[in-house]
């Protein structure tokens, strides 16, 4: 069986609002030719004359009454759902937002977003992900929403980024530690002992290559996966742990923080998201709320 020609929906509207061919035709703008033709196409598909001869006139069938309401409506929902999104009512949105990060980012600006979009849509509720690889599945895949983080080669090339801020390394040690006092020099540094941030292991990072020319390389004691993690032993012990500043600036309260002593590569942090989800509204407002809440918060430390 042929599929309906769905374009037959707004003829029928048309006739049965109008209950003649002459309105139906200069609604539609056609000719009355091709309005009369239109309503015998109607009469062969429905199986029903749908308007008949009364006196001078046209007065609509049962089976038209029946359908009138039916097909109106259904042209009415056709054409909103093809009618570009109405301004965002924050008020009205009810939905949760997966959000994945790096440890550092909700200890550091979550607070304030999840304060302000309460205020601003109260029926918002934002789930926190931790980010353990850089890989693009979940923004894919729709199990997360948006994401922070630096964009490499494990980054989808469909992927939507824009930078939220730039960062720089810093070395970080309990209070009272030797590097606390005195000035910190590429070799002072190398010779501690160091914790080591790899999401997969042991290997190389920026930090190692950085020493690289300086004919300097760490001595690493232990390698984890994440800057809560490396800052918590630096605490309890005489470790040192290289971090990005901006993103464990709360995690690092009570510890001595200090500039590295020699050259090392900035990183830029990026909001992440999958491209079906640019013109979303209630999408495109969290995506400002964010940058707004880092925005705000980096002036704050300036």
């Amino acid at each position: 069986m042929p599929a309906p020609d769905l374009n037959l929906l707004v003829t029928l509207d048309a006739v049965l609002g109008e209950g003649s061919v002459a309105g139906a035709a200069r609604r539609l703008k056609l000719s009355p030719s091709a309005m009369s033709r239109a309503l015998a196409r109607l009469r062969e598909t429905t199986g029903d004359p749908l308007l008949v001869r009364a006196g001078r006139g046209l007065v609509p069938t049962p089976r038209a009454l029946e359908l009138r309401e039916r097909v109106h409506q259904l042209v009415e929902d056709a054409g909103s759902v093809l009618r570009p999104a109405g301004k965002l009512d924050l008020a009205q949105v009810s939905r949760t937002f997966t959000l994945r990060a790096r440890d550092g980012f909700v200890e550091n600006f979550g607070a304030e977003l999840v304060a302000r979009a309460r205020r601003e849509a109260p029926g918002v509720r934002l789930c926190f992900v931790p980010k353990h690889d850089r890989e693009s599945t979940s923004l894919r895949e729709g199990t997360v929403d948006l994401e922070t983080g630096v964009v490499a080669n494990a980054t989808g090339p469909e992927i939507r980024a824009q930078a939220l801020f730039r960062d720089r390394f810093i070395g970080v040690v309990r209070t009272g530690h030797p590097l606390g006092k005195g000035r910190v020099s590429a070799v002072r540094y190398a010779k501690g002992r160091h914790v080591a941030i790899a999401r997969r292991g042991p290997g190389k990072g920026p930090i190692d290559e950085a020493l690289e020319p300086l004919g300097l390389a760490r001595d690493v004691a232990t390698i984890v996966d994440g800057f809560s993690t490396a800052l918590a032993l630096a605490r309890a012990s005489d470790l040192i742990a290289t971090v990005p500043e901006t993103q464990t600036g709360n995690l690092r309260a009570g510890l001595h923080s200090f500039p590295l002593p020699f050259a090392a590569p900035e990183i830029t942090v990026s909001l992440l998201w999958h491209p079906r989800l640019d013109a979303d509204p209630a999408h495109r407002w969290l995506r400002g709320l964010v940058r707004e809440v880092c925005s705000a918060a980096l002036i704050e430390r300036a």
